[in-house]
């Protein structure tokens, strides 16, 4: 282990390499003080280390660099955080997945939300495909409470205010129509952000509460013929498709 000047890898990019996190999320890590090199806990960013010979961990468990790359696709049911653990003692999708290693969630979903949730162990690609600027697609079906006018319509795609500030324009289309005492419309969103509970606030500053969310797909990847809590491993394709829509 050395300082910023000596020999070595950074400690945020030996981390990302392994798939522990992407380098920011793995900065934020050693300065909380989950990492330690050689049984000493590292909380300088500058510190470098030699993945060959030094002992690095992270919350107590050894990081391996041999392992290749993991993505995979998961249908997230309601019910479920989409963390690795849960102060809270909730259901997390780990519980689903059943695996220790080190796979992240990309982004997240609500508690209440279902539907697709990619998961790897890449961190730079996750960080690519979670930042606005390379604008991702994420596409939901959303069931609403009343019927929609074209002003509402209108609003939502191109943008409303939450938490002072305009959302970006989306694509929004109707589908169906269920009358009844309380009527619900399907609606079909794509977002090119993803903002804390986006299309809940969005809907429900046009006067449209929303009953039920799944998101279908982010990027080049769909649910296919998963059901919810069923998970599968990428295709290699896959995986190339994604690197390509970032």
């Amino acid at each position: 282990m050395s300082k910023d000047t000596g020999p070595g890898v950074r400690l945020q990019k030996i981390l990302s390499t392994a798939g522990v996190a992407s380098r920011r999320a793995s900065e934020q890590m050693i300065l909380e003080g989950r990492v330690t090199v050689n049984g000493e806990t590292v909380r300088a960013l500058g510190t470098k280390a030699d993945p060959s010979k030094d002992a690095i961990k992270v919350d107590g468990r050894r990081i391996k660099l041999d392992v290749r790359d993991r993505y995979i696709v998961l249908y997230k049911p309601k019910g479920y955080v989409t963390t690795r653990r849960d102060p809270e003692g909730r259901p997390t999708i780990m519980d689903l997945i059943g695996e220790g290693a080190y796979i992240y969630p990309v982004g997240r979903l609500d508690y209440d939300s279902e539907g697709l949730l990619l998961m790897m162990t890449d961190g730079d690609l996750a960080a690519r495909l979670t930042h606005p600027r390379h604008e991702v697609d994420k596409v939901y079906e959303v069931i609403v409470l009343g019927m929609p006018d074209p002003t509402a319509m209108e609003k939502l795609r191109k943008g409303v205010f939450i938490d002072g500030r305009r959302t970006s324009p989306a694509d929004v289309h109707a589908g169906t129509t269920v009358r009844g005492h309380k009527p619900t419309t399907l609606l079909t969103i794509t977002l090119r952000e993803g903002r804390n509970r986006q299309i809940r606030k969005m809907c429900r500053a046009v006067g449209l509460p929303v009953r039920d969310l799944r998101r279908i797909q982010m990027g080049p990847i769909g649910l296919g013929r998963l059901k919810p809590g069923q998970w599968r491993d990428l295709t290699p394709a896959e995986v190339e498709r994604l690197k390509a829509s970032v």
